[in-house]
């Protein structure tokens, strides 16, 4: 698709809030959702449009209450488009300012700008729920691939986009592969603590190979309950990452639903490669064992019999070769990665992705040129 931006200009009212820009000349808003918008990491983005959930409408009463509401925090979803734009600004309205202790408030609540997979800058709420950011403005006129990671901790509506008037906006690039990953898991899944959007390691895979992903970590809630694989089953996937089981009690509990999640996404998925990661490291393992530790046995042995049984569309990942303890650093809290922990899964991880997904050897990271 592409179009230009030829309407009627109009004066607007600038809701002021701290560190907020106002910009001299008028912008052409364009309403969300529109066609030269591309949403992508939210695989039921048609029937819940314009909310950006996670889930479909239709599975409210089917999954449990805390999964839902963590569902209306958007994370992974992205809004793609190229554009020529010399200016660009956003109008966000939010339900709360963000209110984590270990977490900052670009990452719960931030809407990331990426121009050709390089990070500019993030539109977050301060003292209004209801904000108006400006991106850039006045910079020079040419063809950009541009991409808003919408937030990990907090649901948002997308009220508009602005552009200069008489910017040309087409389809962003397509991913190298149409089916995107789809990723289960906890809190750690969902982005829990990256610094902002795109740094969940994800995103950061999802830029260095250039294919889509969709994100259905859910805080403190990861529990591998038959509902949710259901609904995973129901997502189009190239790949499937399992990186679930902290949630759960111990790894009696783990062993209840690990297998039985595993044979209701087969039965629905029988041919598409899945990706069991075993729990990464947590500081309190640096005194003795603990919970993840037998869980991590738990995921070996049930990954053994399926691919004992003629499964070789399975792979394991051991955690710790994502994040072990010779990277301690890597965490916020002792247990929640920050930005160089992500920066270290996402580097363990893409490897064996690449090789699921025959990608390997190859880089696809977009440039200015393409």
């Amino acid at each position: 698709m592409k179009r230009i931006i030829n309407t009627k200009l109009f004066l607007f009212f600038i809701l002021f809030s701290s560190g907020l820009l106002a910009q001299d000349n008028p912008l052409q808003w364009i309403e969300f959702p529109d066609p030269l918008y591309k949403v992508s990491g939210l695989p039921s983005w048609d029937e819940n449009k314009p909310d950006l959930f996670r889930l479909p409408k239709s599975s409210k009463n089917k999954v449990r209450k805390p999964v839902w509401n963590l569902a209306q925090s958007p994370s992974g979803g992205r809004v793609r488009f190229r554009s020529d734009c010399t200016d660009l600004s956003i109008r966000l309205e939010y339900p709360h300012t963000g209110n984590m202790k270990n977490m900052h408030t670009f990452g719960q609540c931030g809407v990331d700008l990426y121009i050709d997979n390089t990070y500019v800058r993030t539109a977050i709420p301060k003292d209004s729920i209801y904000i108006e950011f400006l991106f850039f403005d006045k910079r020079p006129k040419m063809m950009r691939n541009i991409t808003l990671f919408l937030p990990l901790y907090s649901s948002v509506k997308i009220q508009a986009i602005g552009v200069n008037p008489g910017a040309q906006l087409e389809d962003p690039l397509p991913f190298v592969i149409e089916k995107p990953v789809v990723y289960y898991g906890s809190s750690i899944t969902q982005g829990g603590c990256a610094s902002h959007p795109g740094m969940s390691y994800q995103a950061i895979i999802s830029r260095n190979l250039n294919i889509d992903f969709v994100n259905q970590g859910y805080s403190g809630n990861g529990m591998g309950e038959p509902e949710m694989a259901l609904e995973i089953a129901k997502m189009e996937a190239a790949c499937y990452v399992l990186d679930f089981g902290v949630n759960l009690p111990d790894a009696d509990s783990l062993q209840k639903v690990y297998g039985p999640f595993l044979k209701i996404l087969r039965h629905h998925r029988p041919d598409t490669p899945i990706i069991a990661v075993t729990p990464i490291y947590n500081a309190p393992e640096f005194w003795e064992p603990n919970k993840a530790t037998f869980m991590r046995d738990v995921i070996r042995k049930e990954i053994a019999k399926l691919r004992q049984a003629g499964d070789k569309n399975i792979l394991l990942v051991e955690g710790f070769e994502l994040l072990g303890p010779e990277f301690a650093d890597g965490f916020v809290d002792g247990v929640h990665p920050n930005d160089l922990g992500f920066l270290a899964m996402a580097e363990g991880l893409q490897p064996y992705i690449s090789r699921v997904l025959n990608l390997s050897g190859r880089n696809y990271k977009l440039n200015k040129s393409q």
